[in-house]
């Protein structure tokens, strides 16, 4: 089958508002519209993708894996579509995907005094699929957290990301100035495969609602700081090593430069 990406649009906008005429509002088209071109899309794949009801709209099993793959489908193709017009109008781009919390304006900094002549953009990588914007084509180079599918992909390691135990200000073990993995035994911990978070904004506000304390990078407590959370150092947690990664094979100038510059940046001294 051919993707229509317009009605991947369509749907997406309803599986992330579960409501028919907010998304069809969000369109800016009508419902009866919107609903038919869900229709065709479910007829396309084969199968239903939403279960409507009177008063809300929930995925099916289906539907739910199609709300996990568009994002990347939709991205891919906007990427695909900007390198065809810069290759139409010979501008050099070069795109560096980075994890949530890592700073990799410093090396960006360097390479563009170096190459004026690339255009450099950055993209997100999500917590769950860092090395997404890599394989769907959407970065170049990505500065990542390690773990991640490793498969294919060329790392060079540049550092370590101290992990430090997130919580409430008000816990009894937020006036420590450090801790031990001893120290946190018998706590609920939100790191736990039963309770999984889809978002950092979300594991955040789970921990300041008192759900439990998380073990995560000091780049992303950081970057996530709030005056009713605390984080603290655990003396005795392994660092998270943090690395520059590429799809294995890739020979462009400007990846290679990046490379090369990135490593030097970002390693510490």
């Amino acid at each position: 089958m051919d993707l229509d990406l317009r009605k991947l649009r369509y749907f997406l906008a309803v599986a992330e508002r579960r409501h028919f005429g907010r998304a069809a509002e969000q369109l800016y088209i009508t419902q009866p519209v919107l609903s038919r071109q869900i229709a065709a899309l479910e007829g396309e794949f084969g199968c239903e993708l939403l279960v409507r009801t009177t008063r809300s709209v929930e995925l099916t099993a289906a539907g739910a894996q199609l709300y996990r793959d568009a994002p990347g489908i939709l991205a891919a193709a906007t990427a695909a579509v900007q390198r065809v017009h810069d290759a139409d109008r010979g501008t050099r781009r070069l795109v560096v995907a980075f994890s949530p919390g890592l700073r990799v304006s410093e090396a960006i900094l360097a390479f563009a005094a170096r190459h004026p002549d690339v255009e450099t953009d950055l993209v997100p990588a999500r917590w769950w699929e860092q090395d997404a914007p890599l394989r769907e084509g959407r970065a170049q180079v990505g500065y990542l957290r390690r773990p991640f599918e490793e498969s294919g992909l060329r790392t060079i390691p540049v550092g370590l990301d101290p992990r430090v135990a997130c919580m409430p200000a008000t816990h009894p073990l937020a006036g420590r100035q450090e801790l031990t993995s001893a120290d946190l035994d018998g706590e609920r911990m939100l790191d736990s495969p039963r309770r999984r978070t889809s978002t950092l904004e979300e594991k955040f506000e789970l921990i300041a609602s008192g759900r439990g304390i998380a073990l995560v990078p000091l780049s992303v407590a950081r970057s996530y700081a709030r005056p009713d959370l605390r984080h603290l150092p655990v003396t005795d947690a392994p660092g998270i090593e943090t690395c520059l990664a590429v799809v294995a094979g890739r020979q462009e100038k400007p990846v290679r430069d990046f490379l090369e510059i990135a490593t030097a940046t970002l390693r510490p001294t």
